[in-house]
């Protein structure tokens, strides 16, 4: 089973930068692509972007894109989301969530989900 754990939200000017972490307290994500989502009050969840197992290829959101990347550290048993330029329509609860399959944007395709942490960026 694996649980994952999300680290790094909190309160940021817009323009600023956070750095996410998603860890493995259980299991480990060598075998897994890594999904980031974030879900803001009263709106679906998005995919945000998206890593291989073993991090060769990588997609974004239109909305993101330019501003966000992922990476991870298989050593270290982590996947990371850089986020510079945050703007306050990027507030929200991020998710990672961990897939068997190849690399996918859609809640669906996700088997693994860690509890969140919020980003709150102001204007």
């Amino acid at each position: 089973q694996l649980q994952l754990v999300e680290s790094g939200g909190g309160l940021v000017q817009a323009g600023g930068s956070l750095r996410l972490s998603c860890a493995a307290s259980s299991g480990t994500l060598d075998y897994y692509a890594i999904t980031w989502f974030r879900q803001a009050p009263g709106k679906e969840r998005e995919g945000v972007s998206c890593i291989s197992s073993s991090g060769s290829s990588t997609n974004y959101a239109d909305s993101v894109k330019g501003r966000f990347t992922t990476s991870r550290d298989n050593a270290k048993n982590t996947v990371y989301l850089q986020m510079n330029s945050l703007k306050p329509e990027d507030t929200a609860v991020y998710y990672c969530a961990a897939t068997s399959y190849h690399c996918s944007r859609y809640v669906s395709m996700m088997n693994y989900w860690g509890k969140g942490t919020l980003v709150t960026v102001s204007s």
